[in-house]
């Protein structure tokens, strides 16, 4: 995807590390590309079933105070990651972000819906620091692009650096080693998965 075709919905890559995973199907009538991008906005914004068609377990949407929400995901709500192995004792065993932009277009043809997150603090606690492998300065945005007889699905990652300033010293082990696999790549295969299971069948 174009840097130009992200403006307003992806944020600046400005330090650390980033990552890109994009999948994209074409539809046969403009009818069926249509109906393509629905679903996959549909099941962009159903966090709690991204297991049952990407294959991707550990996301929960929950409110402000840590509730698990069974609805479509809004700006303000929290997603819950339970990653394999130890979590942090900041986030009581899970990583935290917070959806803080939910972005639609349409123009030149194309038509792209957006949900973007940052590491937040743990909803279920009153402490400030951080509960992600990452710092609160990093995002993901999940992205659904149609653009004539083409969908994309995509997940872009930007500013992604290993959390090690907050949280006690084993916290700060745990994300830097968790951070920094992310940053070799060993977040990707989860992310391409996700971006396939929006668009399928």
């Amino acid at each position: 995807m174009e840097e130009d075709n992200q403006s307003g919905h992806v944020p600046a890559q400005v330090t650390g590390s980033k990552m890109d995973a994009v999948d994209e199907r074409t539809a046969t009538t403009e009818e069926e590309a249509e109906l393509l991008f629905n679903r996959a906005a549909i099941r962009l914004r159903n966090v709690n079933e991204w297991e049952a068609y990407a294959g991707i377990s550990g996301f929960k949407l929950t409110d402000a105070n840590g509730a698990i929400l069974d609805r479509q995901a809004e700006i303000g709500d929290f997603i819950r990651i339970d990653i394999p192995g130890p979590g942090t004792k900041a986030g009581e065993g899970y990583d935290w972000v917070k959806i803080t932009s939910i972005k639609s277009s349409g123009e030149n043809g194309e038509q792209i819906l957006s949900m973007t997150v940052h590491p937040t603090q743990n909803p279920l606690t009153e402490e400030e620091d951080t509960a992600h492998f990452l710092k609160d300065g990093a995002s993901s945005t999940f992205i659904v692009r149609k653009k004539g007889l083409v969908v994309y699905a995509e997940e872009h990652g930007r500013n992604e650096e290993p959390n090690t300033d907050e949280g006690n010293v084993y916290d700060k082990a745990r994300n830097f080693v968790v951070g920094m696999a992310a940053k070799a790549g060993f977040s990707y295969p989860q992310w391409k998965s996700l971006v396939k299971g929006l668009l399928a069948d």
